[in-house]
């Protein structure tokens, strides 16, 4: 799994962070940013519910 952020649509709410610290973090700009290419396998259930909890949908998967 992939993931992106797209910083338009982003507001920095920080829950995918908080849900999700070894994938997101927020940048110097108060945007999520995300940490890793892929995301390992035994991330991917945070890392969706970082996605799902996401308030703007900022959050892209591949």
């Amino acid at each position: 799994m992939k993931v992106k952020v797209n910083k338009e649509a982003c507001i920095g709410c920080g829950a995918c962070a908080a849900i999700c610290p070894d994938v997101f973090e927020i940048d110097d700009e108060g945007l999520s940013t995300v940490k890793v290419e892929t995301v390992s396998e035994e991330l991917q259930e945070d890392t969706t519910e970082a996605v799902e909890s996401c308030p703007t949908a900022a959050i892209i998967t591949e």
